[in-house]
């Protein structure tokens, strides 16, 4: 199994993207990127903590590869829109890519090389490494299947 964590927004959208996917063992929300420890999500969507609400993905390589994953990421939000998904804005909101190797970091940006020439604006998604994961309060988990 290997992990994969990407921020593209509001963290429960991101979620329901891939949640259920042949080749995803699990999905959780959380924060990420950020230098408070154990935050929360009031902490965090006060701006002050500097995580990014992030979607963690554990997944089997040999049913799904990083780089499916990679264009699910490209496809569910704008990657164009700095610190902002739709009406929700802010750093917590931003475009990431937190890499969890050097492979993922060399498939990261070949994507987004690949994906560049098809937004009319550049590209503001961050690369980084993989940085502590907080799992967001159990509210959040799963969100959208709980509130159906």
């Amino acid at each position: 199994m290997e992990k994969a964590t990407f921020a593209a927004g509001c963290f429960w959208g991101v979620e329901e993207a891939f949640d259920g996917l042949k080749g995803v063992q699990s999905t959780r929300v959380g924060y990420t990127g950020g230098s408070a420890p154990d935050p929360i999500y009031k902490n965090v969507c006060s701006g002050d903590t500097g995580h990014a609400e992030a979607v963690e993905i554990v997944f089997d390589p040999k049913e799904i590869s990083y780089d499916m994953l990679l264009n699910i990421f490209w496809k569910t939000h704008d990657p164009t829109t700095l610190n902002r998904q739709g009406p929700d804005v802010g750093t917590q909101y931003r475009s990431a890519i937190f890499t969890h190797s050097s492979k993922q970091e060399k498939e990261a940006r070949a994507s987004l090389e690949k994906m560049t020439p098809h937004f009319d604006k550049p590209i503001v998604t961050q690369i980084l490494p993989a940085a502590p994961f907080y799992e967001a309060e159990e509210y959040y988990q799963k969100y959208f299947k709980k509130n159906q």
